[in-house]
C-alpha cells in the first residue's frame, strides 16, 4: 500500500536524510540503486523538483539518459548499513544490487522505476533538465578534494569525473506501507 504525502510536510525529513545517504533508483537495462549524499529538494519553473548529481562514468548515468526518470527512496528511520555499503560502493556494471543488497522493490504509481520498500519515503521524478558541470567554475579547494585528476572514474567515491545534474520534476510522492 502507498500512502500519498504532501512533499512540504516531509521536506525537513528528506533534506536531513540526504547527507546520511538516500537511494537514487533507475530502471533501464535493469533496476539499479545508487547511494547519493548530494541533492536538492525545491521548486523550479513552478514545479516541485528534486535535483540529483551523477558522475560521468556511473552505470546510473546511462540509465538516466536513456529513460529520463528516477525514484528517490528515503529511509524513515536509520539507514541500512548493508544497503548503503553495497549500493554506495559497488557498481551496477558489475553486480545485481537487488540481489546483493536484498532490496525489496515496490512498483511505482506514475513512472516505470520502482521504489525500495526498506527506504519507504518515495519520490517519483521525470527529468526536466540535465547539465554537465564545468569543473573550471568550481572553487579550487573543492575541485582538488572532490575531483582529483589522478583518481580514475571507476573509483566509487571522489574521482576525476565531473557530475551531471539532473532536475527531476516530482510527479508522485508517497510512503510505502
Amino acid at each position: 500500500m502507498k500512502e500519498a504525502i504532501k512533499i512540504n510536510d516531509y521536506a525537513n525529513r528528506i533534506v536531513s536524510a540526504i547527507p546520511k545517504g538516500v537511494l537514487l533508483n533507475t530502471n533501464g537495462e535493469k533496476f539499479n540503486a545508487m547511494v547519493i549524499g548530494w541533492g536538492h529538494l525545491g521548486t523550479l519553473w513552478s514545479r516541485p523538483t528534486f535535483h540529483v548529481y551523477v558522475r560521468q562514468g556511473r552505470y546510473t548515468k546511462g540509465q538516466l539518459d536513456r529513460t529520463g526518470e528516477f525514484t528517490v527512496s528515503i529511509p524513515l528511520d536509520q539507514v541500512d548499513g548493508t544497503i548503503n555499503r553495497i549500493c554506495g560502493g559497488q557498481s551496477g556494471y558489475n553486480i545485481d544490487k537487488v540481489r546483493e543488497a536484498a532490496l525489496e522493490l515496490e512498483d511505482a504509481r506514475t513512472i516505470h522505476t520502482p521504489g525500495v520498500r526498506q527506504y519507504p519515503l518515495t519520490l517519483e521524478c521525470k527529468v526536466l533538465y540535465a547539465q554537465d558541470q564545468d569543473l573550471s567554475r568550481i572553487p579550487e579547494d573543492i575541485r582538488a578534494r572532490m575531483y582529483p585528476q589522478d583518481v580514475p572514474g571507476t573509483n566509487p567515491m571522489a574521482n576525476r569525473d565531473c557530475h551531471t545534474m539532473y532536475v527531476g520534476e516530482i510527479v508522485d510522492a508517497y510512503i510505502i506501507r
